[in-house]
């Protein structure tokens, strides 16, 4: 077994031992009753939805978790993280909330607001975007799992945190487009007004001074949101810091042909470029049928893969064993060579590092990264560069994806930390 295939076994353990703890920190009789006050904010969240919708309306709150410091502590060392940030307990609610769909419609999405039991009265915010979910039960809002890490880190340090489920996952409708920049982005804008108002309700005003952070494909969706945040997405949100960890910044000139010359591990590859290719494809004109890109059998079954119901192990038991295996040999040229709607579909994702960000920035990545490249951030830190904003890419050394989350999200609180006080 190759080293890049004992690291990506050892990452997919890591995430079915997460998921396997999930249900052990779910609703209670404790919860119940330290949520008392909640219904009230519901029935008030609820009676919007019979108002003008617009984006960003709350249709409801639905509390989710809460636990007390203690709680915390224990649910992030079972996750082999970091507790030294924990000071305050955490109450977490699921905000459904009215945005758009890739094409401009109108449609809902949740996502998770957690607030800290103590602190400060007004609260500043953090807003996550969360990594690559091909089940729509593990996003933020409803899975107590790996999605709810970096919202409880940063919560029990005393700040109110906004977490994005997408568009397509947790409760929302329809299927996720996954790695639609625009979308994602006006879901998470859309999310922080809905928070604004939840928390209003709750008793938690939120300041409006936005610290952004993401991990994975939410490193680069933090990105584009300070972008949309600095060029005044929403009057009532200033963005403060930005702090993405190993995002795939550079689909065309990183990330892509990692996929072919070793960088990107065999499982990885396969799940993230078929993934790309079922969404990116109801997007952008790449292949009107999916046996232009994908090998028989797997043509008939691919895009029924990604229902948001299926596991990751489920996806690659049904996949060949790499992506060369998968794709016929003219479209793996293809994806080697872009053009057309393949090569826009590259290029809307690949512009969330080429302005100047007004604020601080620091890019977190691993040097052993077998699923997002260290390049990817070396690259976003080159673009930030040459448009005039110099950044720091924080390596954490001989650590893989996962490995890059867990040392890196704690570093981050305490950098807001720093930066708040």
């Amino acid at each position: 077994m190759s080293d890049n295939t004992q690291k990506t076994v050892k990452s997919m353990e890591t995430r079915r031992i997460w998921r396997t703890r999930r249900g052990g920190a779910l609703l209670t009789a404790a919860l119940l009753a330290g949520l008392a006050g909640a219904p009230a904010a519901t029935a008030a969240a609820s009676a919007s939805a019979h108002r003008p919708e617009s984006r960003g309306t709350l249709f409801s709150v639905t509390p989710v978790a809460s636990h007390d410091a203690g709680g915390v502590k224990q649910f992030l060392a079972e996750r082999d993280m970091a507790t030294d940030s924990v000071r305050y307990g955490v109450r977490a609610y699921r905000l459904t909330y009215r945005t758009v769909d890739p094409y401009g419609k109108s449609t809902t999405a949740t996502g998770l607001l957690t607030l800290p039991v103590g602190g400060r009265h007004r609260l500043d915010i953090v807003s996550d975007t969360h990594g690559t979910m091909v089940n729509r039960d593990y996003a933020p809002s409803v899975g107590e799992d790996f999605g709810r890490i970096p919202s409880y880190l940063n919560a029990t340090a005393g700040r109110a945190v906004v977490a994005p489920d997408y568009l397509g996952l947790g409760k929302g409708p329809g299927r996720h487009p996954y790695m639609d920049t625009r979308s994602s982005v006006t879901a998470s804008v859309d999310m922080l007004r809905a928070a604004r108002t939840a928390a209003d309700r709750l008793g938690r005003p939120l300041s409006g001074d936005v610290y952004a952070t993401g991990f994975s494909q939410g490193g680069q969706v933090a990105m584009a949101l300070g972008r949309a945040l600095e060029g005044g997405a929403d009057r009532h949100f200033r963005l403060k810091a930005l702090a993405p960890i190993s995002g795939p910044y550079d689909l065309a000139g990183e990330e892509i042909p990692a996929l072919f010359d070793g960088r990107v591990n065999d499982a990885s590859g396969l799940l993230y470029s078929s993934y790309w290719l079922v969404a990116q494809s109801r997007l952008h004109p790449i292949y009107k049928d999916p046996s232009e890109a994908f090998r028989a059998p797997y043509a008939s079954r691919v895009e029924g893969l990604y229902d948001g119901t299926h596991e990751e192990e489920d996806i690659l038991k049904a996949l060949p064993q790499t992506v060369r295996e998968m794709l016929t040999p003219a479209f793996a040229e293809k994806m080697r060579h872009p053009a057309g709607g393949l090569l826009d579909a590259m290029r809307a994702a690949d512009h969330t590092c080429d302005w100047t960000p007004a604020v601080p920035v620091r890019l977190y990545a691993g040097a052993a990264d077998t699923d997002v490249p260290i390049g990817n951030a070396r690259s976003c830190a080159r673009q930030l560069a040459e448009q005039g904003k110099s950044v720091k890419v924080f390596d954490q050394g001989d650590v893989d994806h996962f490995g890059s989350f867990q040392v890196s999200a704690p570093q981050v609180v305490r950098w807001f930390d720093a930066l708040s006080d």
